[in-house]
C-alpha cells in the first residue's frame, strides 16, 4: 500500500528549529505559509519610502495564528502518551486545540468564559468535537482552573503556558524573514495573553543567531484600552473590550512579552475599542483584508503611530525613513461576524428591475 505524501506544515518545514525528533508523531493540518501582503494605502500613509506589510494569520486552517503553536503542542502531547488535552480560551485557542486534537484522535476539553465568546469560534469548538464547559468567570479564571486540573490529572495543557506553543508560533517570524530577505524594522502586534509577541521575538532572535537575518526588529505591542495590564503594569480584574480575543487581565506570557519589548527597544501602548473598529473597517474596505476586532489592534496601533495627534510623550518610537513595517493580524473576520454585522451598511431592497436598481445606486452615490 502506498503511503500518502507527508503534509508540509511548519514542523516539516522548520524541523531543525523545533523540539521534535523522529519519534514525534506529527499532527498537522498544513498550517503556516500565510501570506505577507503589501499594503499600498498604509504605506502611503506612512510616507516617504516606508513600506507596510500585513502578515495575515487568519488564513491558517482554523483561521487564526493559534494553529502554529497547536501543531507542536498536540504532536508532543501525543508523543508523551496523552489521551486528552485541555485549554482555557477566549475562542481561537479552543478552535485550534479542538481541531488538532480531532486530527490526533484525542479528547479535547475547553473552558470558556460564559457569554464572552464569539459565536464563530464557539461553533468551531463544537464541530471539531470538543467538550465545552462555560464557567462563571473570565479567561483568567478559566486558565487558573486549567492549571489546577493539569497539575493533578493526566491531561495535557495546551495553552501558551505550554512552551511547545511558543515554539510553533515563532515560525511566523521565520516566514517573514524568508519572504522579505531580512527582518523588518518594526513589527506591530495585538497583545492579549502575550504569547505571540513572545514567540515572534524568539523566532527573530533564533534566525539572527543562525545568521539568517542581519538585524532584529523593534517590537511594538498594542493592548485594548480596557484590557491593558502590561501597559498599566498591573493585573486588570475585570478586563473589558469589544476585542474578545485580547480580553485578558493577567497574561500568561507577561514577563516574556515585557522582555521582548525591552530587549528589542520597543514599546507597549493602548488603543480604544473605537480605534479598533475603525481599523477593522479600514483594512477590510481599503485593502480587502477582513480580520476579527482583536487582530485590528495592530492596525489601530500603526494608525495611532502615524497620526498627527501623536505627542512627544507617546511611548511608541518615531518610525525611521525607509522602514519596513510588518503588522500581524491574528484571526479571520468571520471568527466574530456579529461585531462586523453591527457595523455594516443596510441591505437595499428593490424590485427586480434595472431602472429601479440604477436609481437606487445613483441615489446612494
Amino acid at each position: 500500500m502506498n503511503q500518502p505524501l507527508h503534509d508540509h506544515g511548519i514542523i516539516a518545514r522548520y524541523r531543525e528549529y523545533l523540539p521534535v525528533t523522529d519519534a514525534t508523531p506529527v499532527v498537522s493540518l498544513n498550517e503556516g505559509s500565510t501570506p505577507l501582503i503589501h499594503s499600498p494605502r498604509l504605506s502611503e500613509m506612512a510616507g516617504g519610502d516606508r513600506q507596510v506589510y500585513i502578515k495575515y494569520e487568519g488564513l491558517n486552517p482554523t483561521c487564526s495564528f493559534k494553529d502554529r503553536g497547536m501543531t507542536v503542542a498536540i504532536s508532543k502531547a501525543l508523543e508523551e502518551g496523552a489521551e486528552a488535552v485541555i485549554c482555557a480560551s477566549t475562542g481561537n485557542t479552543s478552535a485550534a486545540a479542538a481541531a488538532y486534537a480531532a486530527r490526533a484522535g484525542m479528547k479535547c476539553i475547553v473552558l470558556l468564559p460564559a457569554g464572552k465568546i464569539a459565536m464563530g469560534k464557539l461553533v468551531q469548538a463544537f464541530m471539531y468535537g470538543a467538550n465545552v464547559v462555560a464557567i462563571d468567570g473570565n479567561f483568567d479564571d478559566a486558565l487558573r482552573l486549567v492549571r489546577e486540573i493539569g497539575a493533578t490529572e493526566p491531561i495535557s495543557i495546551v495553552n501558551s503556558i505550554n512552551p511547545y506553543r511558543i515554539e510553533g508560533q515563532k515560525t511566523a517570524a521565520f516566514e517573514i524573514i524568508e519572504e522579505l530577505g531580512a527582518a523588518p524594522d518594526l513589527h506591530v502586534l495585538p497583545v492579549g495573553n502575550a504569547g505571540n509577541i513572545t514567540a515572534y521575538w524568539k523566532g527573530y532572535r533564533e534566525f539572527h543567531e543562525k545568521g539568517r537575518a542581519s538585524s532584529l526588529p523593534r517590537m511594538l505591542g498594542f493592548q485594548a484600552a480596557g484590557a491593558a495590564p502590561i501597559y498599566h503594569d498591573k493585573i486588570i480584574s475585570n478586563p473589558e473590550t469589544i476585542a474578545s480575543a485580547i480580553r485578558i487581565g493577567n497574561p500568561a506570557s507577561w514577563e516574556q512579552a515585557a522582555a521582548a519589548i525591552r530587549e528589542s527597544h520597543g514599546a507597549i501602548d493602548i488603543v480604544t475599542d473605537l480605534e479598533i473598529l475603525e481599523a477593522q473597517r479600514f483594512l477590510a474596505s481599503r485593502e480587502g483584508i477582513f480580520v476579527e476586532p482583536a487582530s485590528a489592534a495592530s492596525i489601530a496601533g500603526l494608525l495611532k503611530c502615524l497620526g498627527k495627534e501623536r505627542c512627544a510623550a507617546c511611548p511608541i518610537p518615531a518610525i525611521p525613513e525607509g522602514a519596513r513595517i510588518v503588522c500581524t493580524v491574528t484571526g479571520h473576520g468571520l471568527k466574530d461576524p456579529d461585531i462586523a454585522r453591527d457595523q455594516c451598511g443596510r441591505i437595499i431592497p428593490a424590485r427586480a428591475e434595472k431602472e429601479e436598481i440604477m436609481k437606487l445606486l445613483n441615489a446612494d452615490a
